[in-house]
């Protein structure tokens, strides 16, 4: 080592060693040699090109995948493997590869150059199906294998139906790799369970038979119409210790970080610690990539968590289970987008394993799964249904109109009384549909929307007595009137749950008011009496179940212009009620809405499976999903309408528009896959019968594919298959 030091400063020669370099130098070069050395002492590996290095005697060709999420690269790559990474080079490890380097940057036979990048070793090969010069592994990351043959499978299979790239879907499946955590050694795995009780699966009509083929090895597909209360998380718990008990693993997949909680609580209770893996995002990234190792090495063969669990390596898989597949996180936002419901739904068909689909409520793909014969239903009878469920009361407009309470105030009378009874017994729930304060006014006299006179948004009230602001802009408006017939006074088209809680408050005031929302969610809440105002979806749960509930402003869940309104709706009301305590016990709800509507009547009537069922024959007969298959492709109108003309689409697919997309106003949040603010942009959807998914999927793909091999800009066009908002 050399180190130079100036015209007039000693310069070690190559024969000396850095002591004596260090005693000739000058001090002002003590501190330059002194990190040499140490440098010199502990090398730091970095990638190398391994120009001249022997090259691996046995299978010395690699094949990558880069981690490169554009279409038209979504392919394998092949690499030489230097003889000094031929141990740890083996399938499934984490590489880092020169990618980009032009056929003429080649020397001594080897192709150089090109950025570095990250890609997961798939194959080891004797010959490569290149013939030009390959270039060799820069490194191997980890010699630890991550990436096996079934989640390969089952990623390429993802990347398919979605038309995305496999890198992309790898991303999803793959956590980020964590050093100190792959560090530390799994522990050894623990012998199978016995066998667990039937324990409440006996209220169904097929559950102790659902149990006894899991734990016989079985493999049952079953949808689930599970009854109302808290039993759920013991109930699947137990229908994973049973098909642990056969020798298998189990994966479920849950919503939220609640409902995993809840289940973790139920599987610890019946197996103890150290028999299943959480998997959640707020674990941090050390423990949720120790405990993914734990399941990757067969140390653990029960899996809980959350929508990114969806992908875990459970080893010799006998059951996948889903709790609330309604609900829209279980959607992933990241490309391609896929829906866990559909991963788990691919997983039970290549592993050919037990799958249940759960929920209080019951959805239309649901319901299609047992329509056509693949799955069975898991229900009770009614007379259970009875047993469970709360009383459900309605009030209409025709209530309203008659009620003088109603008019005067926010609630009507019948709302009034079941919640003072309610409150002499214990807490009540109120579902308010928006958060704030008042999220949407109008004019008093005839009703139309108040808006903003600089961007036209609408104008909400944030707090009592305070101006109007906008919700685009933020600007107050002070001294707004009707444009339409001159009226000052306004009113309240949806009333949030703050200005609700406050209502309510100034009603009860010797009861505690709480709230659960988006900024603050609750988890539970204690048995004493308490008014629980909270948004659809953040119901906490109450010791001993609430005596009461209110469903307020349900036109505003059943208005919404969206194919799954009703059965959004429908799902959303259940799920509060199910917390209810049951009717035997003065359990209660009351849902202001018109009691004639399709979903009123099936909370009424507490038969979600029904609504489901007649929806789903609807859908049928109008090809709408998911009976047919639909994507949705949006962009400006230019690149769309050059999109689909390039697109070699399936005979009997059907486009329907381009239509115009609502301008999304600078400062309001983008919804994924939606246009930039303040650009229009239009969608089409097209839609295929049953059949051809997987060639709409092909043709869309290829056609993204080749629009970004000829330099076409990748957001110019947005391509989602299974859009969940179609209008």
């Amino acid at each position: 080592m050399s180190v130079g030091s100036g015209t007039n400063d000693a310069v070690s020669s190559e024969n000396e060693g850095p002591e004596r370099a260090a005693q000739d130098a000058p001090p002002e070069q003590l501190a330059l040699i002194r990190e040499s050395v140490r440098r010199g002492k502990a090398p730091r590996a970095k990638p190398r090109t391994w120009r001249g290095a022997a090259l691996a005697t046995e299978l010395p060709v690699a094949r990558v995948l880069v981690d490169k999420g554009v279409l038209h690269l979504d392919r394998y790559f092949d690499y030489a493997v230097p003889e000094e990474l031929d141990a740890d080079a083996q399938p499934g490890v984490r590489v880092r590869v020169r990618f980009g380097a032009g056929r003429h940057r080649v020397r001594d036979g080897r192709r150089e150059g090109g950025g570095l990048i990250d890609g997961f070793l798939v194959e080891r090969r004797a010959e490569s199906d290149y013939s030009g010069p390959l270039a060799a592994l820069a490194q191997v990351v980890s010699p630890e294998p991550v990436l096996d043959e079934e989640l390969l499978g089952l990623a390429r299979a993802v990347a398919d139906r979605y038309a995305g790239s496999l890198a992309d879907v790898l991303q999803l499946a793959v956590p980020p790799r964590n050093a100190r955590a792959e560090q530390r050694p799994s522990p050894a795995p623990l012998p199978p369970p016995g066998a667990p009780d039937v324990g409440t699966w006996g209220r169904y009509e097929r559950g102790a038979a659902f149990l006894q083929s899991l734990a016989a090895g079985g493999a049952p597909r079953a949808v689930w119409n599970a009854l109302s209360g808290p039993e759920w998380a013991d109930e699947l718990a137990r229908a994973v210790v049973a098909t642990l008990a056969s020798g298998r693993g189990a994966l479920v997949v849950l919503p939220d970080g609640r409902a995993v909680a809840r289940v973790d609580a139920a599987l610890t209770e019946l197996l103890g610690e150290g028999r299943h893996a959480v998997l959640t995002a707020d674990a941090g990234p050390e423990k949720r990539y120790r405990e993914w190792l734990a399941v990757r090495r067969g140390s653990v063969r029960a899996v809980v968590g959350t929508r990114a669990a969806m992908f875990a390596p459970v080893r010799d898989l006998g059951l996948v289970a889903m709790w609330e597949d309604g609900d829209d996180s279980h959607s992933e936002q990241h490309a391609p987008q896929p829906h866990a419901r559909e991963v788990l739904l691919l997983r039970a068909a290549q592993d050919k394993c037990g799958f249940l689909l759960g929920s209080w409520s019951c959805t239309v793909e649901a319901a299609q799964l047992v329509e056509s014969g693949w799955a069975r239903p898991l229900v009770a009878g009614r007379d259970q249904v009875r047993a469970a469920a709360p009383l459900v009361r309605t009030v209409g407009d025709g209530d309203l109109a008659r009620d003088e309470a109603a008019r005067a105030a926010r609630l009507p009378t019948l709302a009034w009384q079941a919640v003072r009874e309610g409150l002499r017994h214990g807490p009540v729930l109120v579902q308010v549909p928006r958060r704030g304060y008042v999220p949407r006014m109008a004019c008093a006299s005839c009703r139309a929307p108040a808006r903003c006179r600089h961007c036209s948004g609408p104008l909400e009230a944030q707090e009592s007595g305070a101006a109007l602001r906008c919700g685009w802009c933020g600007r107050e408006d002070g001294a707004w009137h009707c444009p339409e017939c001159g009226g000052f006074r306004l009113r309240a088209q949806v009333v949030g749950a703050r200005r609700t809680a406050e209502e309510l408050g100034r009603a009860f005031p010797a009861v505690p008011v709480r709230t659960s929302g988006r900024e603050h969610v609750l988890d539970t809440v204690p048995a004493a009496p308490a008014l629980v105002v909270s948004t659809p979806g953040a119901e906490p749960v109450a010791e001993g179940g609430y005596a009461a509930a209110l469903l307020l402003d349900g036109w505003a869940m059943l208005g919404r212009p969206d194919l799954r309104a009703g059965e959004e709706a429908l799902r959303r009301w259940i799920g509060a009620a199910a917390l209810v305590r049951p009717q035997g016990a003065g359990g209660t709800v009351v849902v202001v809405a018109e009691p004639t509507l399709r979903p009123v009547q099936a909370l009424v009537r507490w038969d979600p499976v029904g609504h489901a069922v007649r929806e789903l024959a609807e859908r049928a007969e109008l090809g709408f999903p998911p009976v047919s298959r639909m994507a949705a492709v949006s962009g400006s109108a230019e690149a769309v309408t050059e999109f689909l003309r390039a697109t070699e689409l399936p005979p009997d697919s059907q486009v329907l528009g381009p239509v115009p997309l609502p301008v999304v106003a600078a400062g309001r949040p983008r919804r994924a896959g939606g246009p930039p603010p303040g650009e229009h942009w239009e969608r089409a959807l097209i839609r295929v019968p049953p059949g051809s998914g997987a060639a709409l999927a092909s043709a869309l793909k290829a056609a993204q594919a080749a629009r970004m091999a000829r330099g076409g800009a990748e957001a110019g066009v947005r391509v989602r298959i299974d859009p969940p908002d179609i209008g």
